[in-house]
């Protein structure tokens, strides 16, 4: 058998200090210890200025420690949600203190119903506040003027029979919060839960879009304690001084509200020395009370108004559209008439679609400011 002969190859050597010696592979080799000393300073310093970290999370994963309504917040009730591929943005709050003015341009076009230029001003307004313990609280300005004038949406009688609404339970649901916010004519009123998360923020949003805001004031009812408001309920049996505390804790948790409504509080209405001390708070406080129709009788001299009807006690479509005829024919035969009702979305629905249409019969409508008188 022929042999065949291979030649042998030498393996190739490498002149390592020729190599090191190269300036351009030097510049190389600094870029990359720069770049990677950039990389790790800019993941423990986080953004520029102190901005929001962006934090990547498929949204399809089960994200048990975000907080309670970060998803819905992200989405807008009108047209698409801004977020890009899989990056958002996680708050504690649903809004920022004073972010909501700023993300509150003229609607895209098709965006559904626009109510440009309707804003109420940013609160809160000099003179109409001082420190208080737990925060800021309303007060009555030098020149006589009250919370209640300047909170208030401003309001012009055209001589019809005014109609308003008072739309409560905001601020715990945030996209229930934004559709009413977004979708509900400025002229009707919006109440918030005191114990809501970013309530500053809802309520410059709420103002924003011309909304007048009222704060829910938790007290106590007949079944208390199983039906529970709260830590902070104004009790019936409590003392002059400690309603006022307890008061001051709710009135502090935000500005920019021209009133206060009751939450619940059957016991609490019913009984005179509790009342007497709360109405002698917010006469004080230069401030309007509105109530659901549980304290029709109450005064205190001071802004009140009384909503004759529930218009979602049965939560139904066909039942809160012969609610609203009925409010209606209260205001065609007493010249005004409001009702109250609940951020259910069944709810929202129908008050959006009522109130785009009832001045077409013939109402005005008005929000719940306008309808109060001192009593």
């Amino acid at each position: 058998m022929a042999t065949l002969a291979l030649p042998r190859l030498k393996a190739p050597t490498i002149d390592v200090r020729g190599l090191a010696a190269s300036p351009a592979l030097r510049l190389v080799a600094a870029s990359m210890v720069f770049l990677v000393v950039a990389y790790v300073l800019a993941s423990l310093l986080g953004p520029p200025g102190g901005g929001a970290v962006r934090v990547r999370l498929p949204l399809q994963a089960e994200l048990r420690d975000a907080p309670a309504g970060w998803l819905q917040a992200l989405k807008p009730v009108q047209g698409e949600a801004q977020v890009r591929h899989d990056v958002v943005r996680l708050s504690e709050r649903p809004l920022a203190p004073g972010a909501a003015v700023a993300m509150n341009g003229p609607p895209s076009a098709g965006a559904g119903p626009a109510f440009a230029g309707q804003g109420l001003p940013v609160a809160p307004i000099t003179g109409f506040y001082a420190p208080g313990p737990g925060g800021p609280l309303p007060i009555i300005a030098q020149d006589g003027r009250t919370p209640a004038q300047v909170y208030a949406r401003p309001f012009k009688s055209n001589g019809r029979p005014k109609v308003a609404l008072v739309v409560g339970g905001l601020g715990l649901n945030a996209r229930a919060t934004r559709q009413a916010i977004e979708t509900l004519r400025p002229e009707i009123t919006l109440s918030f839960v005191v114990y809501a998360e970013g309530l500053q923020g809802w309520i410059d949003m709420a103002r924003a879009h011309g909304h007048e805001v009222l704060l829910e004031t938790p007290m106590e009812p007949v079944d208390y304690p199983d039906n529970d408001p709260g830590p902070y309920t104004l009790m019936a049996a409590g003392q002059p001084p400690e309603t006022v505390k307890k008061l001051e804790w709710i009135l502090s948790r935000a500005t920019g509200y021209f009133g206060l409504t009751n939450y619940l509080g059957s016991r609490f209405l019913a009984t005179d020395p509790a009342y007497n001390a709360f109405a002698a708070a917010v006469k004080g406080r230069g401030l309007a009370f509105v109530d659901d129709g549980s304290a029709a009788r109450r005064g205190g001299g001071m802004p009140r108004a009384t909503a004759e009807r529930v218009i979602d006690d049965k939560v139904s479509g066909p039942a809160i559209d012969q609610q609203l005829l009925a409010l209606e024919a209260g205001a065609l035969q007493r010249g005004q008439a409001l009702g109250a009702g609940f951020a259910y979305p069944v709810t929202l629905e129908k008050v959006a679609q009522w109130a785009n249409e009832v001045e077409t019969r013939g109402y005005q409508l008005a929000p719940a400011s306008a309808l109060t008188a001192l009593r």
